[in-house]
């Protein structure tokens, strides 16, 4: 697989009926190792190993209901009190990271409210910090450690 401007691990990969899987530490179990879960796997130890998210407040494949339709988030991140602080969106990295990626985030947006939203190819990676009050963003330099959250 590709290398990624994330930090290295020691990913678990295995083959199952002529398909390679990767091990999602979050939902523990082997998932399809596709280009997009590659990024996945290595933004969520990124998280956990160098900004200090705790593991047990992250979740991958989020369902929401919004009206009559679900959409699955990629992954969302919570407080202690389990109120989501943040979405992730993960693309392969072939993908380029055009407003459309960002649309896509901020309809997951619309029911959960979160103040950040994060969209990464594994590759780049952007965050940005969102004022309800203002009703403005800011795009921030890094992706803040969990205790910077609010």
């Amino acid at each position: 697989m590709l290398v990624l401007n994330l930090p290295v691990f020691n990913v678990k990969i295995k083959e199952k009926g002529g398909k390679r899987m990767i091990y999602d530490q979050l939902r523990r179990k082997y998932v399809a190792l596709t280009p997009e879960e590659w990024v996945r796997q290595h933004f969520i130890n990124y998280l956990i190993s160098e900004k200090r998210y705790p593991a047990g407040l992250l979740g991958n494949e989020v369902t929401l209901r919004q009206n009559e339709t679900s959409r699955r988030c990629d992954t969302i991140v919570y407080n202690r009190f389990l109120t989501p602080l943040m979405i992730l969106e993960y693309k392969s990295p072939d993908v380029l990271i055009k407003r459309a990626v960002f649309d896509q985030i901020c309809r997951y947006n619309a029911s959960l409210r979160v103040r950040y939203l994060t969209v990464s190819n594994g590759i780049l990676h952007f965050c940005c910090r969102i004022d309800y009050e203002t009703q403005s963003y800011s795009f921030l330099k890094s992706i803040p450690d969990y205790d910077e959250l609010e």
